[in-house]
């Protein structure tokens, strides 16, 4: 069994998509689908910069998932396949999940760009710059990142964000509490406590304004549902009802992204083979919670080839 699974964010960079729109027209249409649905020439940003325009969370967020998408469509169109027949399940990390929902048929392409431009401005203007920070902890279990995080709050937000993988787990909450974390590492165990370039605390309780806004622009959102099981961040469980999506898409933006606990969810069902669309920073994710799965990148049109003639 095999499942598609789809970036988050840190996986833009300029260049990105660049490549493939120049190899395929398929490509160059959801491009400017994006484009027009946002209103802005946000592949032009991709392939262009400036960098720090790139990295600000209300373009990262839907250049990582048209960047995807754009890989799965060129698979879709040009390779003629479905992704019913070639996939059992589908998910993605955090924002991700949007690009799993919109291959699963829950979204179409231009309410995707939206909604994730929501998003974004929502998850950036829900703390004021400096006040909230994140900070990836290497060589932490989830059960130590919990101690560690619940030692270092001292009545502020300091909770588990991201449970990567069995070595790698991410932290999120106030500036100081992160920070009071870092320096505490040693005392739990944990070989290392990096701070994340990161401009807002994601995944924690402080999102909570950003969780609302996506309420509110969820609620107008018609969807049928997936029409493939998603598995989602906040539950590690499949979904598939639209409802269900919606509610569990606006407890994402504070709620904890189980990453560990999909994967061996879906190792667990069968699955096998996970096939990572526009990026290459989960397979290593993957591999640590499921040695012994089958994990690919697709990102060139020569991924994209080669995976055509192999499923």
């Amino acid at each position: 069994m095999r499942a598609f699974i789809f970036p988050g964010q840190g996986s833009q960079s300029v260049g990105m998509g660049g490549a493939l729109a120049a190899a395929s027209p398929v490509a160059r249409e959801l491009f400017e689908e994006v484009d027009e649905a946002l209103g802005q020439s946000l592949f032009r940003l991709m392939t262009e910069g400036p960098e720090a325009d790139l990295t600000l969370t209300e373009n990262a967020q839907p250049a990582i998932m048209a960047n995807a998408l754009a890989t799965l469509r060129v698979l879709e169109k040009e390779g003629n396949i479905e992704i019913g027949a070639k996939a059992d399940a589908l998910a993605g990390h955090s924002l991700g999940e949007y690009s799993a929902l919109n291959a699963g048929g829950a979204f179409d392409i231009a309410t995707t760009a939206r909604l994730l431009k929501t998003r974004g401005r929502a998850m950036q203007a829900a703390v004021p710059v400096g006040e909230g920070a994140m900070a990836a902890l290497l060589g932490a279990d989830i059960a130590k990142a919990e101690a560690l995080a619940a030692a270092a709050a001292e009545g502020e937000v300091c909770t588990v964000a991201n449970d990567n993988d069995p070595t790698q787990v991410v932290i999120s909450g106030h500036r100081g509490a992160i920070e009071r974390a870092i320096g505490l590492v040693r005392d739990f165990e944990i070989k290392r406590g990096v701070l994340l370039p990161v401009s807002a605390p994601f995944h924690c309780p402080l999102m909570q304004p950003a969780a609302d806004a996506m309420a509110e622009a969820l609620a107008n959102t018609a969807s049928p549902g997936a029409f493939l099981p998603v598995y989602a961040n906040v539950t590690a469980a499949p979904v598939t009802d639209a409802a269900t999506i919606r509610q569990l898409l606006v407890e994402q933006v504070t709620g904890r992204v189980r990453w560990r606990e999909s994967i061996a969810a879906m190792w667990d069902a069968g699955i096998t083979e996970f096939v990572e669309f526009g990026g290459k920073v989960l397979a290593p994710m993957i591999k640590r919670t499921a040695p012994d799965a089958s994990v690919t990148s697709v990102i060139t049109m020569d991924d994209i080839e080669a995976l055509i003639g192999r499923i």
